[in-house]
C-alpha cells in the first residue's frame, strides 16, 4: 500500500513539474514575441519621424509637388494610427512605402535637392532604419512561428488553453508586398542584425527595379 502511494505521489509530482515547465516555456515565448514587436514598433516610429523630416526637406525644393507630398503625409498618418494589429501595420506601412517611393522619384528631378546635405543624411538614416526593421521583423516572425507551433502541438496545446496563451500574428503581407517596410535609396550597406536577433524568415520577394527601389502578436 505504501509503495503504491509513493508511486502515485511520484507520478503526480512529475506531472506537476512537467506542467510547470510547459507553462513557463509558453509564457517565456509569449513575452519574447511581445518584446520583439516592441522593437519593431520603436523602429517604425523612428521611420515615421524621418519620413516627416524628409517631406519637409523636399517641400523646400519642390513645393509645387503638392499631390505627392500630401499622399506621403496621408499614408504616414494612417501608418501612425495606434492599436493596429501586425497585419494592419504591415498593410499601412506598405502603402507608406509606395507613397515614399513616388516622393523619391520626384526628388530625382531636382539636382539641388539630391545634393542637399540634410536630404542625403535623412536618406542614410532611413536606409539604416529600414535594415533594422527588416532584421527585427525576421526575429519577430521566427519567434511567432515557434510559439504558434507549440500552441498547436501536443501536449503544449492543452497547457496553452489553461494558460490562456494563443497564436500570434506574423508581420507580413501577401504577394509582391511581402516586405512592405523597405526602401532602397541606392546607398544600402550590409548591416548585421543586433546580437539578440537570432530568427530567420522566408526570403522576401524583391520588387521590380526602379530608379530608386522600394524594397513583418496579436491585436
Amino acid at each position: 500500500m505504501i509503495t503504491g502511494l509513493i508511486i502515485i505521489g511520484v507520478i503526480l509530482v512529475v506531472l506537476v513539474l512537467g506542467f510547470v515547465a510547459l507553462y513557463n516555456g509558453l509564457i517565456k515565448l509569449r513575452n519574447l514575441v511581445h518584446e520583439a514587436w516592441a522593437q519593431i514598433d520603436t523602429e517604425l516610429k523612428r521611420r515615421h519621424d524621418l519620413i516627416g523630416n524628409l517631406v519637409e526637406t523636399v517641400k523646400g525644393y519642390a513645393a509645387h509637388e503638392k499631390g505627392t507630398l500630401e499622399d506621403v503625409m496621408k499614408a504616414r498618418a494612417a501608418a501612425m494610427q495606434p492599436g493596429q494589429s501586425p497585419a494592419d501595420t504591415a498593410a499601412s506601412e506598405g502603402e507608406l512605402t509606395k507613397a515614399l517611393g513616388r516622393l523619391i522619384a520626384v526628388a530625382e528631378a531636382y539636382p539641388d535637392l539630391k545634393a542637399n546635405q540634410n536630404f542625403l543624411a535623412l536618406q542614410q538614416e532611413l536606409t539604416g532604419t529600414e535594415d533594422r526593421i527588416a532584421s527585427a521583423r525576421r526575429y519577430y516572425n521566427a519567434t511567432v512561428r515557434e510559439l504558434n507551433t507549440k500552441v498547436e502541438s501536443i501536449p503544449t496545446n492543452f497547457v496553452a488553453g489553461i494558460a490562456g496563451v494563443g497564436k500570434e500574428e506574423y508581420f507580413e503581407v501577401e504577394g509582391s508586398e511581402r516586405d512592405p517596410v523597405r526602401v532602397d535609396f541606392g546607398q544600402r550597406q550590409d548591416i548585421p542584425p543586433p546580437g539578440s536577433y537570432a530568427g530567420t524568415d522566408t526570403p522576401a520577394v524583391e520588387p521590380a527595379p526602379q530608379s530608386d527601389q522600394i524594397d513583418p502578436p496579436k491585436a
